[in-house]
């Protein structure tokens, strides 16, 4: 089994932010903030978050707020729940979350809460079990849950829940293990884990696992490293984790490697790209892999940030 290649994937992360024309760089245009949050999670991961300039990063974030209080994708795009959340993960890395006013935030994530509970995306009213879960972990990381009706926002997550254990993007959505991430980890949030049957999910979860030892997100799909995420922090969250073989998902995961140019696939030979670097090293932390520090499984941060937001004196 090769050995995680750290320094190479470091190495990849930086450079994809200088070549601005890149075919990468040009079509992730619109959603950067979420390729920033993947890229300095991945450095600070593999505990390198200091190679990057603090200022210039966080001088950036601040420069895509929309009067709103919401954060667009990039620097004069509409502003997104999707973003808002990237933005307010890549300030709490820095320990920057002060440049924030936070009144303004909060209140542009919880004015797009819907009488029944769910969530709208940004004014144009899409609505998705995504955006319950963004919703609720960007609230609490701005210690201002009491925004929002968390009752009704945890009966609508509820009412997305299958016959099959899982959670889909709207009531009656099939499951999904992305959607299924999304309905845990706001109910874990929330203090709501009470209305998952552990062991119906666990048993769906398990059976996401194929012969390679990758994982899928539904039944009869390929592999994909990002799932390593996905499935991996549902499972630690609802506690059966040991129903899936670890050791041949980490081998999965770094066949996925480009050990020569850095970075992480969907697939083993498959173009390398900040998405699937980041899932892949957020898997290996969660299976505890060696020189990759812990990640939360419910905020997707690092453990210790999440601990200096909530537990400082």
């Amino acid at each position: 089994m090769s050995e995680l290649a750290a320094g190479k994937h470091v190495q990849y992360i930086l450079s994809v932010e200088k070549k601005k024309d890149s075919l990468e760089s040009v079509a992730m245009e619109h959603l950067r903030m979420n390729g920033a949050y993947w890229g300095l999670t991945t450095l600070d991961l593999l505990g390198k978050l200091h190679a990057v300039d603090v200022d210039e990063v966080v001088s950036w974030v601040l420069s895509c707020q929309h009067e709103s209080g919401g954060f667009a994708g990039n620097i004069g795009h509409d502003p997104h729940i999707l973003y808002t959340l990237s933005a307010v993960q890549i300030l709490s890395l820095f320990e920057k979350l002060d440049v924030l006013d936070v009144e303004k935030v909060s209140n542009y994530v919880s004015g797009l809460q819907n009488e029944d509970g769910s969530f709208s995306g940004d004014m144009w009213g899409e609505i998705d079990t995504r955006f319950s879960y963004i919703a609720i972990c960007c609230l609490s990381l701005l210690h201002h849950l009491d925004k929002i009706n968390v009752e009704n926002a945890v009966k609508y997550i509820v009412s997305c829940r299958n016959l099959d254990g899982g959670f889909g993007c709207t009531p009656g959505g099939e499951s999904h293990a992305g959607q299924i991430f999304c309905c845990v980890g706001a109910l874990a949030i929330t203090g709501s884990l009470h209305h998952i049957d552990k062991d119906l999910l666990g048993w769906w979860l398990c059976e996401r696992q194929v012969k390679s030892g990758g994982l899928n997100g539904r039944p009869e799909k390929l592999p994909d490293v990002c799932y390593s995420w996905w499935v991996l922090s549902s499972l630690i969250i609802i506690d059966r984790v040991h129903w899936i073989n670890k050791e041949k998902l980490v081998k999965f995961i770094l066949d996925c490697q480009d050990l020569e140019k850095g970075g992480i696939s969907d697939r083993p030979d498959d173009a390398v790209d900040v998405y699937h670097t980041y899932f892949g090293v957020a898997g290996l932390s969660l299976l505890e892999y060696p020189g990759v520090k812990a990640i939360d499984p419910a905020y997707a941060l690092p453990v210790d940030v999440v601990n200096r937001i909530f537990f400082r004196s």
